[in-house]
């Protein structure tokens, strides 16, 4: 990944949780750095910058207003975090992922194809994609601990797309869900809130 956003220096990392934290489409990482300061301290965040550009701004892979996406795209981008991830994972007690909107496929596409390397996810106003080859991968030895936020209200996820994957995590995850009315397509302190209760209850403890 070419850029990365720390929440610590190099030489406060080793031995702490590691949260990989992806954004959504069409912003950058600077939307998941300003979460920093309302999540548990314990932790060591990494905010990362997806590597395509759309317009001024990125995403991770092409993606329409239907949610439809080249599904190669999203296998070769995935590949390339998973690998990031690797590159600095010996260092962690443990990894565990973040994703709003677009980022909420990512992670749970990673989650996926790799559940034993991920200890939590949460998912911020997203969606899981609803892939016939992804769902080949779907048997878990155990559920992983998932964190599922939105506002019923949002307009952003299509109601096809929120319906799968609220299927999809019930029927394969720990799921943690909550609404926020009000909120919209976007992130609030209270949800911080119940994600930072998550990540201590399912990671810290």
């Amino acid at each position: 990944m070419e850029t990365v956003v720390w929440s610590k220096p190099e030489d406060q990392r080793a031995g702490t949780p590691l949260l990989v934290m992806m954004h959504g489409y069409g912003t950058d990482e600077s939307r998941m750095v300003r979460l920093f300061e309302y999540l548990p301290p314990e932790f060591t965040f990494a905010a990362l910058r997806a590597p395509m550009p759309i317009g001024d701004h990125y995403g991770w892979f092409l993606l329409d207003y239907f949610l439809a996406n080249d599904f190669a795209d999203v296998i070769s981008v995935t590949g390339t975090v998973h690998g990031w991830i690797n590159s600095v994972r010996g260092q962690h007690t443990s990894v565990s992922l973040m994703g709003y909107s677009q980022g909420m496929a990512m992670a749970s596409t990673l989650l996926r194809l790799h559940p034993r390397d991920y200890a939590a996810v949460v998912g911020l106003s997203g969606f899981v994609l609803d892939n016939d080859l992804l769902a080949l991968t779907d048997e878990f030895e155990a559920r992983p601990p998932f964190f599922w936020g939105r506002d019923k209200a949002d307009l952003v996820i299509n109601e096809d797309a929120t319906a799968y994957t609220g299927e999809w995590l019930e029927a394969h995850t720990l799921l943690t869900a909550r609404t926020y009315p009000g909120m919209g397509h976007a992130m609030s302190k209270a949800e911080m809130a119940d994600v930072g209760a998550f990540l201590r209850h399912y990671v810290l403890a």
